[in-house]
């Protein structure tokens, strides 16, 4: 069947296995061709030992399903009724005519393979879901020499297997609870369910679903810090990162081998930075990077009864999942983001060049890569560093050895949840406008470094907004609107009090800009990115569509500069150009009288050495000024 690479893969498979498998994927196809208006063929529930043990681990088996017409479900796939039944009759037929060819070959004639279409890049290696002998065969663990790669990953799988345990003492989760208000945080929660509920009574949320977005809100925002470099223990000045220092024996009883060096040239005195690793120790001291705010949210979700795994990105990054016990399924949890349930963010947003990502739980460690990618061959061919087969077994060896004291029912209930993750890992998900942007936590420098700044942080989202006056601004011949740096937000106080959320969303062009919050300080601009010799930031207005010009144009912008830093602020028609200082005023122009476009620009240059990105700031003020307005544009309109 042309186009076909389900079925391509498929035959693939050895004779015996193909025969196998094809006799299965043909009744599921019969028996919905001869049984169209019965449900009961339209589904196959995932846990179903033969589907886990003949059908999952074979190459090509469950794609043939998906090009069938099936669909996933939370622990079925669905062949929906809105599907094509020729479709599936065209893959049935396909699938039977192969099965046929090998049936009616001599025994000699079957072990050729037949000329086929080059296949794509096949799918990774699957777990093995079954001691069974019913299971496709794998090659021996014997068969796979250990190599010097292999022995680095296989340290990293142990040390993070063993550290998750940690989670566990029923002493450190009591006093990571104390440090939770999880009174407050469960009341939102159901005060959050009960609106989504109304907004939609059949939604399958439950409580810890919000309980979640709670937690990971109240751990950004009020209880952890990032650190790029800790200020000066002396002076309170800036520091640089200067190498390492020897760790204490208190640094070790914390699990902290590495410290770094922040130097204060000022003082030419060490700041030391313990790196800890132990989560009891963070709970503590409440900052880090990635690493620490990973640790210490994963416990905190262990302390609040939630399922939850570390997660590590062998391309540098940690961060969390938990199980939603409501929609059966692992949620993607970034603490140091707040963002929950967006896989993509990495590849898509960050422009991550993804490889091998490990989730680690007290009961099992799974390859969960294939959650977290749309471009699942580019991720393939990347996987260099160990053999899959390698990586296969050492996983189930692990599992099986963690596993040994557990009872029945949890072994087939990680059994269950380990066959839906796998078949959900089978299909590349699709990007949506929630994985794009870069990354925000840490400095932009540390971003840039790792290759995780995205699109957005260099050149906007690619969205040009144009703003149009609405019925009632027409009507009162008024635009009036302006942006909050602290609520990152615009609002439109023309048009009924209309909000866009994003410096960006408001913004008819940037360059090389970003939002900038300075945790230490506790202030928040804008500014240009780091690196970058300028930056530029415009918004506009076009009276033309509904029938109106300028008659006047008032701008209130507030900007500073530091040493030789500038900022040029203007008002631009397609006549004229009118320069006004940053300096808070409002300042008007007649000039501009009569012309059907107004853009309002600022361009940021200027600046010394490394930190000159931060010698042009817009609209810097206080995180705490939640009210406090720095922009705004006013327009009065008349016909033209």
């Amino acid at each position: 069947m042309s186009g076909s690479q389900g079925v391509t893969a498929l035959c693939e498979n050895p004779t015996e296995v193909f025969l196998d498998v094809s006799k299965l994927l043909i009744t599921y196809a019969d028996n919905i061709l001869g049984n169209p208006n019965e449900d009961k063929y339209r589904s196959i529930r995932i846990g179903n030992p033969t589907f886990s043990t003949k059908l999952l681990p074979v190459k090509g088996a469950i794609e043939c399903l998906f090009e069938m017409g099936f669909e996933e479900a939370e622990t079925h796939l669905v062949f929906p009724k809105s599907a094509s039944v020729e479709r599936l009759r065209q893959v049935r037929e396909t699938i039977a005519a192969e099965r046929d060819q090998r049936l009616g070959a001599s025994k000699a004639a079957s072990t050729q393979q037949s000329a086929r279409v080059p296949p794509s890049p096949p799918p990774p290696p699957l777990p093995s879901t079954s001691s069974s002998s019913s299971a496709v065969p794998t090659p021996a663990p014997a068969a796979l020499p250990f190599t010097s790669s292999s022995v680095t990953f296989l340290k990293t799988l142990q040390s993070n297997f063993q550290h998750v345990l940690i989670y566990e003492s029923p002493e450190l989760q009591q006093k990571a609870l104390n440090c939770v208000p999880h009174e407050p945080l469960r009341s939102r929660a159901k005060e959050r369910l009960k609106q989504a509920k109304d907004a939609e009574p059949g939604c399958n949320l439950g409580e810890e679903d919000l309980l979640v977005l709670e937690l990971l809100q109240w751990f950004k925002g009020d209880f952890f810090s990032w650190v790029d470099n800790l200020p000066c223990s002396r002076c309170g000045g800036a520091t640089q990162l200067s190498g390492s220092l020897p760790p204490s024996s208190d640094d070790l009883r914390w699990d902290a081998g590495r410290v770094e060096n922040h130097y204060c040239d000022t003082c030419q005195l060490s700041t030391r930075f313990p790196r800890y690793n132990h989560p009891e120790k963070l709970l503590e001291t409440r900052r880090g990077r990635c690493g620490e705010w990973a640790n210490c949210f994963t416990l905190l979700c262990r302390a609040l009864g939630l399922e939850a795994r570390y997660i590590w990105d062998s391309t540098d990054h940690v961060w969390t999942e938990v199980y939603s016990q409501s929609q059966r399924r692992w949620l993607h949890c970034d603490p140091c983001e707040n963002t929950c349930d967006k896989p993509l963010l990495y590849e898509v947003g960050w422009g991550k060049k993804l490889s091998y990502i490990l989730a680690f739980s007290k009961d099992q460690v799974v390859d969960v890569t294939w959650r977290y990618s749309c471009k699942h061959s580019e991720v393939l061919s990347r996987r260099t560093k160990i053999q899959e087969t390698w990586l296969l077994h050492t996983l189930n060896g692990l599992n099986a050895t963690r596993q040994q004291s557990l009872g029945p029912e949890r072994k087939q209930q990680l059994l269950q949840r380990l066959l839906v993750e796998l078949v959900e890992f089978i299909s590349p998900k699709t990007p949506t406008s929630g994985d794009l942007g870069g990354r925000i936590s840490g400095s932009l420098a540390w971003r840039v470094a790792r290759g995780e700044s995205g699109a957005s942080d260099a050149k906007g989202d690619g969205q040009e907004r144009v703003f149009i006056p609405s019925g009632s601004e027409k009507q009162n011949k008024l635009f009036h609107i302006c942006y909050n740096v602290t609520k990152n937000c615009y609002f439109r106080l023309s048009n009924g009090q209309e909000t866009i959320l994003g410096w960006e969303r408001g913004a008819w062009r940037t360059e090389n800009m970003f939002r900038k919050e300075e945790s230490d300080w506790q202030m928040v601009y804008l500014a240009r990115t780091e690196g970058s010799s300028f930056g530029r930031i415009s918004w506009k207005l076009n009276c033309a569509p509904v029938g109106m010009k300028i008659k006047s144009a008032s701008v209130r912008a507030f900007s500073q500069t530091f040493h030789s830093g500038s900022v040029r602020w203007s008002l631009c028609s397609a006549e004229t150009t009118v320069e006004f200082p940053g300096d808070g005023e409002l300042h008007s122009s007649s000039s501009l009288s009569g012309g059907k476009e107004l853009i309002v620009e600022a361009e940021l240059t200027g600046g010394e050495g490394e930190v000159s990105w931060q010698h042009a700031q817009l609209f810097r003020q206080s995180l705490k000024d939640m009210e406090k307005v720095l922009f705004e544009i006013l327009v009065e309109m008349e016909e033209s």
